[in-house]
């Protein structure tokens, strides 16, 4: 995603607003007058815990957005928000209960109200029930390839490759070269037949299976040669280029025009 289109994502309710209430308890306790206002007995300067408070935000937001694979800028506030509005939450109590408890209506209002805009863009994906179904797919179609992300809706992870996703899905897809998504936190036997931990500190979600042929010939991310998994972040041009997906999009192109070919001999 382009910078221009980051910032027009972010022009959204959602975001502006979330934005808004992360910075709320700083702003108000840096700006004198408002200062002065809710705190007349304070000074307009944060203290010791409430600079504790913040440092560790920091660190939490900065561990848990690299752990979610968050490769643009919306997508590290997406994954930052939630700590940004708890640590404003206990600086609210922690100033005083009466201020505390209307932020916290706020932050549930805002949350039943204002929920994160999914992707709406178009996509050639084929979700599949099951690993059976999957199975039957590459048994029948065997000239097929296809890209499977293995997935679970909870994890910001792929809540946040999903957009990547099907970018790919309506750019590549052929006759011949499809995309498919298999849920395996609702179908745990697909976790266990593709090898996959779905737990909710698994770093193999999600994971890219290239398939042709009806086998696997490569997955992202992979372990090497001692069994440890190799980090992949899921931006679009990784996965493009890790799976070569420009030659692959080639090579299914010339198979179809053969094919062609074949049938008008005939």
């Amino acid at each position: 995603m382009s910078y221009k289109a980051d910032l027009k994502q972010l022009l959204k309710p959602y975001y502006w607003f979330n934005i808004l209430l992360s910075l709320t308890y700083v702003t108000c306790k840096r700006t004198g007058y408002i200062c002065n206002f809710l705190f007349p007995s304070a000074e307009c300067e944060l203290d010791s815990r409430e600079t504790e408070i913040l440092f560790f935000l920091i660190i939490v937001v900065m561990l848990r957005t690299r752990k979610a694979g968050s490769v643009t800028m919306v997508n590290y506030l997406s994954s930052s928000f939630v700590y940004t509005k708890i640590a404003n939450l206990i600086l609210w109590f922690y100033a005083d209960i009466r201020y505390g408890l209307p932020y916290g209506a706020i932050l549930i209002l805002s949350a039943l109200l204002l929920p994160e805009p999914t992707y709406t863009g178009p996509e050639h994906v084929t979700y599949f029930r099951g690993p059976q179904v999957l199975d039957e797919e590459l048994k029948h179609h065997k000239s097929t390839t296809w890209i499977v992300c293995l997935y679970a809706a909870w994890h910001p992870a792929c809540v946040n490759f999903a957009p990547v996703f099907a970018e790919l899905s309506a750019s590549y897809s052929l006759d011949n070269l499809k995309f498919g998504k298999l849920d395996v936190g609702r179908y745990p036997e697909s976790a266990t037949k593709y090898r996959v931990q779905d737990g909710p500190t698994s770093r193999q979600l999600p994971t890219i299976l290239l398939l042709t042929d009806g086998q696997e010939k490569m997955r992202r991310p992979q372990a090497d040669h001692t069994g440890k998994l190799q980090k992949f972040l899921f931006s679009k041009d990784n996965v493009k280029a890790a799976l070569d997906l420009d030659g692959i999009y080639q090579e299914c192109k010339k198979k179809l025009a053969a094919a062609k070919n074949v049938k008008k001999d005939e």
